[in-house]
């Protein structure tokens, strides 16, 4: 057969090194005679150019030959889709639902209102409130018509809404009514918004606007009915056309807009579903920011398999009640909340007696051991000690997922043996449309984020300065590039950074450092941009040692920081209130309130002994830092005390 003789004759120019870098040999793949992969157990690696002889490009063992940009969609029309709590007077209560018919009801007559205001296809809708059902619909409705939504939020800083609405020439904004005054006081600083819809407010609620002021304001159920009565056919987009801008931080400062279309999303959920088993019994819920690419690829998914999203009242101090009213199947959420878990479950067992403690070691232990040699635990344990836990999340969840920023092996263990979920992992950023990559059914290994997305390509680009190169021992390290149907379009009207960001074959260069472990599993272990050299010329990963402090129970956030004059690193601590409140009662220490908490000597004292225990653990060094900068911290805290619950130490 000629693909047999090719194989021979390429394998012939693979060098004996080289191969046996890689734990299987070549084969052809079975759903291509004319193309050829070597396999690493959940990736495949292909070479990039024939030529180059350079095998490292990583893709799913899943699509090694196709990348996928689409998979088809049943209608859920009389299933439930959008769900809140919170009633019209304000007051809570069960979740009440609207199906997917209703939805797409909604979605036309949000649409059609639009064109009834003469907005034509193409028109940038900016988003300025947060999850609620009318947030998906009004985005839907941007799809059906061709319109462009455009999510804007402040925690950029104050002037970001301002910036955005501009850069994008923003015809149209959907707020609340807490958010309306501030946009009705700024309007001469957005001369491209012509109308502005008011979600949750009534007609006579509405401020009229003179004429001269060339922006009408409306309500959403204002829109609703002038859509019905003038509804108009679809206008669907292409895979090309784009479906939204959405900012994020830029190295300048200013938000930096990314490009994204409708077949970037497509691609991306498809890809990153594709051993992942969901149907409309599925319940989700939706509290992390839709301004961001996260929650947003989320709610594609939950669309495409049509599963109930609730939405959270909108306090995140409330979390674990919405959560025990819902019951969600499915809990996305990031690492800085699954350390608050964490904490709080062992905290509460350290302080419920000797006895009860000794029962969940007993329990943790036997779980942990039966789950690391892939035989079932026994459901004594669950009876007896973590059915309680798992109902601080509803009691239902059967797949946590993390993403954002790196889970801690020993977190992710601690989960999936308290809770009883599958928990995994996934890497991306709103460049990629979210997934790169993440953990594969059946792949039980932590401390890594799983391989590449049917979606996309991978590859690690050597890193000379920073000392990662493909030929590192024992696995290549380099810079994560990605490419694919998943990257984005570019920086809105801004080339010079999209060029800097995706290079002239179409790889987008993330500024992450990766390694491949064993069975093609993809590692973050550094960042390029975000290092500090320090006087005597130690490069430092601050995310690293955020992480591991991040892990404390008195720390909520943490931000380490380091220059090239200073031989140590210092770090500014936000801590949890509620640990702390917890520890000071139960030392007997009397305040007045959390700012006279965190300036009491003794507070400081057991924050960092905590944190020097944990660094402790990790193996972090801190040498002389503590007695180094203690001047300079204790001065940082004084400036800022007038803050609120901000710590800073060393």
């Amino acid at each position: 057969m000629d693909h047999e003789r090719r194989l021979k004759a390429i394998e012939g120019h693979l060098i004996p090194d080289a191969s046996a870098h890689y734990s299987s040999h070549l084969h052809p793949n079975p759903t291509s005679a004319a193309h050829f992969v070597s396999e690493q157990g959940y990736s495949v690696v292909l070479p990039e150019k024939l030529q180059a002889g350079k095998w490292n490009v990583y893709r799913s063992a899943h699509s090694p030959i196709n990348l996928i940009t689409r998979r088809s969609v049943d209608t859920f029309r009389d299933y439930k889709y959008l769900g809140t709590r919170v009633r019209v007077d304000g007051t809570v209560g069960e979740y009440k639902w609207m199906t997917f018919g209703e939805a797409g009801t909604a979605r036309s007559a949000i649409g059609s209102g639009l064109i009834y205001h003469g907005f034509p296809k193409g028109s940038c809708i900016g988003l300025y409130f947060i999850n609620r059902p009318e947030w998906i619909i009004v985005d839907h409705a941007c799809s059906a018509y061709s319109y462009i939504s455009v999510p804007l939020y402040d925690t950029l800083g104050p002037d970001a809404v301002q910036f955005i609405v501009n850069h994008a020439l923003v015809q149209v904004i959907f707020c609340v009514p807490q958010t309306l005054n501030s946009l009705l006081s700024h309007l001469s600083d957005i001369p491209t918004v012509r109308l502005i819809v008011v979600v949750g407010a009534m007609d006579d609620q509405i401020p009229s606007l003179p004429s001269s002021a060339g922006v009408q304001v409306v309500t959403y159920s204002k829109l609703l009915n002038q859509g019905r009565s003038n509804l108009q056919p679809f206008c669907p987009p292409k895979p090309d056309d784009v479906a939204t801008i959405c900012y994020t931080s830029g190295t300048t400062g200013t938000p930096k807009g990314a490009v994204l279309t409708h077949g970037n999303f497509i691609a991306s959920v498809a890809g990153s579903t594709i051993d992942e088993q969901f149907n409309p019994s599925d319940v989700y819920i939706s509290y992390l920011p839709l301004a961001h690419i996260y929650e947003r690829a989320n709610q594609v998914m939950t669309v495409y398999f049509g599963i109930a999203v609730g939405f959270y009242q909108g306090d995140n101090m409330k979390l674990m009640d919405d959560l025990a009213a819902l019951r969600p199947t499915i809990f996305c959420s990031v690492p800085r909340l699954y350390n608050r878990i964490y904490s709080g479950i062992v905290s509460a067992v350290k302080t419920s007696g000797g006895l009860r403690e000794r029962i969940f070691n007993a329990a943790y232990n036997a779980k942990r051991q039966a789950i690391l040699h892939g035989k079932n635990p026994s459901p004594m344990w669950d009876r007896l000690v973590f059915n309680k836990i798992k109902e601080r999340l509803g009691g239902r969840v059967r797949l946590m997922v993390s993403g954002a920023s790196p889970l801690s092996p020993d977190i992710m263990e601690f989960l999936k043996i308290c809770f009883g979920a599958r928990v995994t992992e996934g890497y991306g950023m709103t460049e990629t449309s979210c997934v790169i990559s993440r953990i594969d059914v059946g792949d039980n290994l932590s401390g890594h984020v799983g391989s590449p997305s049917p979606a996309c390509e991978v590859k690690l680009v050597d890193v000379p300065e920073m000392k990662y190169t493909s030929d590192d021992q024992p696995n290549p390290r380099g810079e994560i590039c990605v490419r694919g149907p998943i990257i984005f379009q570019g920086y809105y009207k801004d080339e010079a950074q999209t060029r800097e960001a995706i290079d002239e074959e179409g790889w987008l260069h993330t500024g992450d450092i990766g390694t491949w472990l064993p069975g093609g599993r993809l590692k973050i272990i550094d960042r390029k941009k975000n290092i500090f050299k320090l006087a005597q010329g130690e490069y430092i990963a601050p995310e690293k040692i955020e992480n591991v402090y991040a892990k404390c129970k008195f720390v909520a956030q943490c931000f380490v920081y380091g220059d090239s004059l200073n031989s140590s690193l210092v770090a500014i601590v936000s801590v949890d209130p509620d640990a702390l409140k917890a520890w000071a009662d139960s030392e007997g220490i009397m305040y007045n309130d959390l700012q006279q908490l965190c300036n009491d000597p003794r507070a400081r004292a057991a924050v960092l002994a905590e944190m020097d225990a944990v660094g402790r653990n990790a193996q972090i060094k801190r040498p002389q830092a503590k007695e180094y900068f203690a001047k300079p911290i204790s001065d940082m805290y004084n400036e800022v005390s007038g803050t609120g619950p901000t710590q800073q130490t060393n």
